[in-house]
């Protein structure tokens, strides 16, 4: 297959110039993590690292030419692991899922798992990333500076790159981990260039000579050898060196037409057709340009030495260099954009017959045969929605919109992208004009099928609502969504073993700040799906109300509904709401006074994972442990966890491990690093206030006030604290103050002091009563046994006293089997029981059963 061609250190005519200084700049990347190799075209970048590569004897070397196709995340990573397969065979069979779509949002796990499958490799191995300017996503870039900063002592990343690298190497530069090789480096010195012409070519230059042509290049390699070439057919050596001036656009210009200028009539129309391949055997050629010399040809060209690189051992493969590609495809897209056209369709066609379905893609694009380029993209959407989204997302961005108005399923996967990455406005622009299309489908395809058209376009309709904080609207959607699809969309459907770590669309705390219509939004929903028994949708409103409950202080409320949840089978499928499930019910049972009861759940819950993502979830769970010991005042415990969790303060901080530094932040200030910690959290508020998510508003706010008053600020603790009032007060925000325990009380007092010595109250005094009421109650609570069952729970004992079932429970309290099974081993947990007869014999001595 071509992908392969990617991954072989491409076959360069050997120089006879020997670069010792340029080898050794080379080899001190052996010292580092990271060797820059940054130049624009022209400068021997690949010739350089190819040929030092081949001078490494022990070493392990991976290798890939990267293209535009490769920016993609799973097509790129794909390509690196496929890279070490060659010299490691073994090499990432465990870790399968790092190409998985949904690793490009959370990456660290990936990254992790695939910097630990490095570690299992006990040669030096050296991994080449050549072209690297063709790859533009951010997520990329962010992946690799994370595998820099976890990169094993013997591995050694080489990257090629006509641009700059937007890669995150600050630290790693600061540290001396980057071998940078550029321009200076990389230019002929003038010993080189005298030694070039004397010993490369036919032409007998004297040394001012050579040293007029180094001035014009600049050691310039490409113009040194296209000089070479362009020379050898001049009769006046002396004349043609002085028209060689200006820059290297126009020298390369210049001495590419020079060279292009002298080829036969059949190889410049070879050339030209062939340019728009970014790699190419004799059999593809002939598909473009209808000769069947073409080997010949290629074989030629290298000969020729004319900018022609072999990819392969057996030179089947070979590439232009991209001087002269970007060269001649400006002469062929200029002169005749027909026949332009023309080449790029049978390029598709020879590619589409291979097998190879990207490249024909691409090339119909570019020939504009939108038809064909949508009749492959149905064809392998299901398997590249999952893989290469990106990739997807770009052809049909280059594809006219008229060519796919009846193919409802593309149209749904652009919008599904505009609402995943924000654009919320061109996502509600695409809908209006979609729906207006879809309607007119009605009558071209069976009734079920436009139903789910149309059911599907309105969920999203509901989403982006939802997203928008219109929660009426939202509903209509929905509403819309259950008459069309009564059994739901496919969408709400959707299970993932994956943890992304965040979910913006179970945030309605943060996203919005009428609290009491939230109330009646959730519970509407709950009420018209918590019926349905395959119906994982439903967990993201059971999340965020219980979460809510939580905050608004009903403790007991959000233990039913956590009941309720986490009695559904259903909810497991999808292991982000299973895992906020069961974190929220360990903050409930810390707030009801069972703190060992919630610390042995967390435990339990580590024990349960089936994700690939086990690491990260772990990593979320310790940090709740972490969090869970300081309100257990066991700051011993929570300071070992910040020294083995692998954050730091100093860390670029992101959205879906929020909750992780907010918990590092909380135990550097009981650790006497409230300095540290400020620092952190006001990078955290930045992150944060710029999508006015208020719930994290107020939690970092009421952080701070703690931190700055454990470091002694009491006049800036006070005014944090007044911050974090203001914005809690009008939704009501309880818990968020009343879980930080003591030293809030005493906040809360000085701030009522302060606010009757002669100010104006900017919080009004109900309010902070309310909250000192909640705290000394939350004080008072113990876990004495008459006092840990809850109400459902005791029902469920009594009847379990009565001797009857499971089912027959459950039938009994128009509750669901498996709801019951919640409780029952909540109350064997509780009663540190085993059994019914542990549990009945355990109630009875302590009073809860007579």
């Amino acid at each position: 297959m071509l992908v392969k061609t990617k991954l072989h250190i491409p076959n360069i005519r050997s120089s006879l110039v020997s670069r010792p200084r340029l080898m050794r700049k080379l080899n001190e990347g052996m010292k580092a993590k990271l060797t820059l190799v940054s130049a624009q075209a022209g400068y021997g970048k690949t010739t350089a690292l190819s040929e030092w590569v081949k001078q490494q004897g022990s070493a392990l070397v991976a290798w890939v030419s990267l293209d535009k196709l490769d920016n993609d995340w799973s097509q790129f990573w794909r390509c690196v692991m496929a890279s070490i397969q060659e010299s490691v065979p073994e090499f990432g069979n465990l870790i399968a899922f790092l190409l998985d779509k949904e690793s490009e949002v959370f990456f660290e796990t990936a990254i992790s798992a695939f910097s630990n499958e490095l570690l299992h490799i006990s040669d030096e191995l050296i991994l080449v990333l050549d072209d690297y300017q063709f790859i533009d996503l951010p997520v990329i870039h962010r992946s690799l500076g994370y595998l820099l900063e976890h990169l094993p002592p013997h591995v050694h990343l080489y990257i090629a790159s006509r641009t700059d690298l937007a890669i995150p190497t600050a630290r790693l530069l600061a540290r001396g981990e980057i071998n940078l090789i550029q321009m200076q480096d990389l230019r002929f010195e003038l010993d080189e260039g005298i030694i070039f012409f004397k010993d490369t070519t036919d032409l007998s230059l004297t040394n001012d000579q050579v040293a007029e042509l180094f001035r014009q290049t600049e050691g310039w390699v490409s113009g040194l050898q296209l000089a070479a070439i362009t020379l050898k057919r001049s009769d006046n050596i002396a004349e043609s060196i002085s028209q060689f001036n200006g820059h290297q656009r126009h020298i390369s210009d210049y001495l590419l037409e020079e060279v292009y200028r002298h080829q036969t009539e059949s190889m410049r129309r070879f050339l030209l057709e062939t340019s728009i391949l970014s790699r190419m055997n004799a059999s593809l050629c002939q598909a473009v340009t209808g000769e069947t010399n073409s080997q010949d040809q290629l074989e030629r060209l290298e000969h020729l030495n004319l900018f022609i690189v072999p990819l392969d051992e057996r030179r089947n493969w070979y590439r232009y260099h991209h001087l002269l590609s970007d060269f001649l495809q400006r002469i062929v897209a200029g002169e005749d954009p027909d026949h332009w056209r023309i080449i790029h369709i049978r390029a598709a066609n020879w590619f589409e017959n291979q097998g190879m379905d990207e490249e024909a893609v691409e090339h119909y694009i570019k020939g504009k045969q939108a038809e064909d380029a949508i009749r492959i993209i149905e064809r392998i959407f299901p398997d590249y929605l999952q893989l290469k989204s990106t990739m997807m997302m770009r052809w049909i961005v280059a594809l006219p919109e008229s060519s796919y108005r009846d193919k409802p399923m593309l149209e749904m996967f652009y919008i599904t992208k505009l609402v995943g990455d924000g654009e919320w406005d061109t996502a509600i622009r695409r809908i209006g004009q979609a729906e207006i299309r879809f309607e007119a489908l009605r009558n071209t395809m069976p009734e079920p099928a436009w139903k789910q058209v149309m059911g599907n376009l309105y969920y999203f309709c509901g989403i982006l609502s939802y997203l928008q904080q219109n929660l009426p609207r939202t509903s209509h959607y929905f509403e819309l969504v259950e008459s069309y699809l009564p059994e739901g969309s496919s969408f709400q459907y959707q299970a993932s073993k994956r943890y992304q770590g965040y979910d913006h669309f179970t945030d309605l705390l943060s996203l919005n700040n009428d609290l009491v219509d939230v109330e009646q939004f959730l519970l509407k929903w709950i009420r018209s799906w918590g019926s349905k028994k395959n119906y994982p949708f439903v967990g993201y409103q059971y999340v965020t109300y219980c979460a809510l409950l939580y905050e608004w202080n009903r403790l007991e409320e959000a233990e039913v509904y956590l009941g309720q949840a986490l009695g559904r089978e259903d909810l497991r499928s999808n292991i982000w709401l299973w895992i906020q499930l069961n974190l929220e019910f360990s903050r409930l049972q810390q707030a009801l006074g069972q703190e060992n009861g919630a610390n042995e759940w967390l435990t339990q819950l580590k024990s349960n994972i089936d994700s690939p993502d086990y690491e990260w979830i772990v990593r979320r769970i310790e940090a709740e442990q972490a969090l869970l010991s300081l309100r257990r005042d066991l700051p011993r415990e929570a300071l070992d966890w910040s020294a083995t969790c692998g954050l730091s303060p100093a860390d670029d901080v992101y959205l879906h491990r929020l909750a992780e530094y907010l918990v590092l932040a909380k135990v550097l200030t009981v650790s006497g690093r409230p300095e540290e910690a400020l620092h952190l959290l006001e990078r955290l508020y930045r992150l944060i206030d710029k999508e006015n998510r208020l719930w994290d508003r107020i939690q970092i706010r009421v952080a701070q006030s703690v931190a700055y008053r454990i470091s002694g600020q009491g006049e800036a603790s006070l005014k944090k604290l007044e911050t974090a009032l203001k914005l809690a007060e009008p939704a009501g925000y309880i818990r968020s103050f009343v879980d930080e325990g003591k030293i809030m009380v005493e906040m809360l007092s000085e701030f009522t002091k302060s606010s009757q010595e002669g100010r104006v109250p900017s919080v009004s005094p109900e309010y902070i009563g309310r909250l000192l009421e909640a705290l000394r109650d939350s004080s008072k609570i113990r876990p004495s046994k008459n006092e840990i069952l809850t109400e459902q729970e005791t029902k469920v004992l009594s009847l379990i006293a009565d001797g009857m079932l499971n089912k027959e429970i459950a039938d009994r309290l128009q509750i669901s089997n498996e709801t019951v099974k919640f409780h029952l081993k909540n109350v064997y947990r509780k009663l540190d029981a085993h059994n019914r007869i542990q549990a009945l014999q355990q109630a009875k001595q302590s009073g809860i059963l007579s």
